[in-house]
């Protein structure tokens, strides 16, 4: 397959999959210098006005930042337009594991904390995000079916309808999928994790979705699509996307093999990052269980000091009383 003068000419390597990688417009590489800017200064500003914000947020947000760079502005990017595999491993690290790093980073409490607020009943970049967050379609789109719906469709929509191929003919076509994958993955960990604010724990009749066990169920969801989906690559006997039928000569890459590869990282890459998920998921459970022993003493301890103090006040007017009648 010959392609412009962008793209890699030499068969993969190690060190041509991690070097950088030029491209005639890097639209998502200099969005996420621009998204990493907006969050050191969101922390930068609370730091100013001596609140705190957790470290671990930020390097979370880094990690995710840096992860959505590997796979758009090294030769990942390049190679994943004439291989198969080298593709599948893109939408894996966009779609499965930037998203969970940039969801644990809280941008949307970072935000809402960062902005300035304004008075009731004027206009403010803080207060449109509330209203974004509070709104019907916020809340449809964060339901656990539609985000379900719309992350199982970038594997079964996407790969096995010709809307594969239209969007790789060009290079905003592609642009536009990665971008999807970051998107519809952040959508989907947003919701099962619940670090930030969402519109299902904003809105009272759903606040029962944010229950740990229901969020693990809808973690465990996804798994044996994924592994399906993986297996169906691996087995077929017939390239799913043609976009990649057309062997490049001097690699000794035959496109079905390739397919095949790109099967088993699908199949195998998910479990790494549902275990951590699921890793987080616990923790969260445990550390709301602290929180709520805690408080539970803390009120048994108040109730138990004004049983005394009350008890003190009878015994003194008992003892004043015993005066008086002497």
């Amino acid at each position: 397959m010959s392609g412009p003068m962008w793209m890699p000419t030499a068969p993969p390597t190690l060190a041509r999959l991690v070097a950088l990688h030029p491209q005639p417009v890097p639209v998502i590489p200099v969005l996420m210098l621009v998204l990493a800017g907006l969050y050191t200064a969101g922390v930068v500003l609370l730091l100013r006005r001596g609140d705190r914000w957790p470290v671990s947020s930020a390097v979370f947000w880094a990690l995710g930042i840096l992860s959505v760079l590997a796979m758009t502005a090294t030769g990942i990017d390049g190679y994943g337009m004439e291989l198969f595999s080298v593709h599948m491993v893109q939408h894996m690290v966009l779609s499965m594991l930037a998203p969970i790093f940039l969801v644990l980073g809280a941008p949307i409490t970072l935000a809402l904390r960062a902005l300035p607020a304004r008075p009731a009943g004027t206009f403010s970049a803080r207060s449109l995000l509330l209203s974004v967050l509070h709104s019907a379609p916020a809340r449809f789109v964060a339901h656990p079916a539609t985000a379900l719906v719309l992350f199982l469709g970038s594997l079964y929509g996407l790969y096995f309808t010709p809307a594969f191929d239209g969007l790789m003919s060009t290079m905003w076509g592609h642009n536009l999928m990665l971008l999807h994958f970051v998107a519809i993955g952040f959508l989907y960990f947003w919701c099962v994790l619940g670090v930030d604010p969402t519109p299902r724990r904003a809105s009272r009749g759903l606040r029962k979705y944010a229950a740990p066990t229901v969020r693990i169920l809808e973690l465990a969801a996804t798994a044996p699509f994924h592994a399906f989906f993986g297996v169906m690559l691996m087995m077929s006997v017939a390239l799913v996307v043609g976009f990649y039928r057309i062997p490049i000569s001097g690699w000794g890459i035959a496109p079905l093999a390739d397919q095949a590869v790109g099967g088993g990282i699908a199949w195998g890459f998910t479990e790494l990052p549902t275990v951590f998920v699921l890793g987080v998921l616990l923790l969260q459970w445990q550390r709301s269980d602290e929180r709520t022993t805690r408080r539970r003493e803390r009120s048994a301890a108040r109730a138990e000091a004004e049983r005394r103090s009350y008890n003190d006040y009878l015994q003194r007017l008992a003892a004043r009383d015993r005066e008086g009648t002497r």
